[in-house]
């Protein structure tokens, strides 16, 4: 199959290196960056320096930072980029004149907007062709790596998400399909905030029970809004729901997990995400997530004390005492 990735950070590259080279068929990948200067230099250097430095690049992995050349052979598009580069991304697509099959793995909503990635798709690419989202447990490290990962790819398009998946399927990727993406997508966003908030109960080291409890009450957040934008239970149980959430809440790789940790040893946010290096998602998904839980009428409480921390100066101290303070109710979704 030939691939096109379009998006040159640590993620987008290991799927590159793995569709490349642990694919149980031989893909032919092509990697895109909208830089010039950094595909040049990984074509020179054979390694992502910058974002994914740790493994050498494929010697059959072609590079580019035209976006033409990526996708005009290719039959399939992975885009690989942050939510807030996704419409602009697919826009580029639409004007090469190239009606490429796309799936995404940005994992967020649209700042201001709100919106979800298939949503953005319905708007920037409806009628264009079949599109899908892959999402699931899946540090990029691990995967440039080789080692097994199982992902989801949904979409509305039920045909489309197995074809692709049986396609991209191998021994290290396994991955599965379904047609719920709004469940998947809503997954992927929440658990990136949660995951913020675990970091910040580990930094105040209040222990593995207070973690336990932290990943259960979010994952039962995370599952409310689903539910009322539509999702099917089953989808929070499975790899992009509980799966996701058990990885960025505990992993040491989850840059999310991170942010957390540096904002209870009390670091300012800019400090933090410029010594990140990397996007980390849910420092920007947590007020739209409020958002559209303020908007559905959906509680989302660990959701408010992350927003109150990251965008209000709140204190994470101050602000964990009044989530711990809320007065108990009864346990349910």
């Amino acid at each position: 199959m030939r691939i096109a990735v379009l998006g040159a950070g640590a993620w987008g590259t290991a799927l590159a290196i793995s569709l490349s080279t642990h694919s149980n068929s031989s893909h032919q990948v092509t990697l895109w960056s909208r830089n010039a200067d950094h595909a040049a230099e990984l074509a020179s250097r054979r390694i992502n320096r910058r974002y994914f430095p740790d493994f050498p690049l494929p010697d059959s992995l072609q590079l580019t930072s035209a976006l033409d050349a990526a996708i005009e052979e290719a039959e399939l598009a992975l885009i690989v980029v942050p939510v807030s580069g996704l419409r602009d991304t697919l826009r580029g697509i639409v004007a090469c004149g190239k009606p490429v099959p796309v799936v995404w793995g940005c994992k967020g909503f649209e700042a201001q907007s709100a919106k979800m990635p298939h949503q953005v798709a319905e708007e920037e690419y409806a009628g264009v062709a079949p599109y899908g989202v892959l999402s699931g447990p899946s540090f990029a490290h691990e995967v440039g790596q080789g080692l097994p990962t199982a992902v989801t790819l949904a979409s509305p398009d039920e045909d489309f998400a197995r074809s692709v998946a049986a396609q991209l399927h191998s021994t290290r990727l396994r991955i599965y399909s379904c047609n719920d993406i709004v469940g998947v997508e809503t997954g992927g966003a929440v658990k990136n905030v949660i995951s913020i908030a675990a970091g910040i109960s580990d930094g105040m080291q209040f222990g593995y029970n207070a973690r336990a409890a932290l990943i259960t009450r979010g994952l039962a957040e995370m599952t409310r809004l689903g539910l009322k934008l539509g999702a099917c239970m089953e989808t929070f149980i499975g790899l992009t729901g509980a799966g996701d959430l058990i990885l960025t809440c505990t992993g040491d790789l989850s840059r999310n997990r991170r942010v957390g940790l540096a904002l209870a040893a009390g670091r300012s946010l800019p400090d933090i995400l410029r010594e990140l290096g990397h996007t980390a998602e849910g420092v920007h998904t947590a007020r739209e997530v409020l958002r559209l839980g303020l908007q559905l009428n959906v509680e989302m409480p660990i959701t408010k004390a992350v927003c109150s921390i990251l965008h209000e100066g709140v204190p994470a101290r101050l602000a964990v005492e009044a989530l711990l303070n809320r007065e108990p109710k009864k346990e349910n979704y």
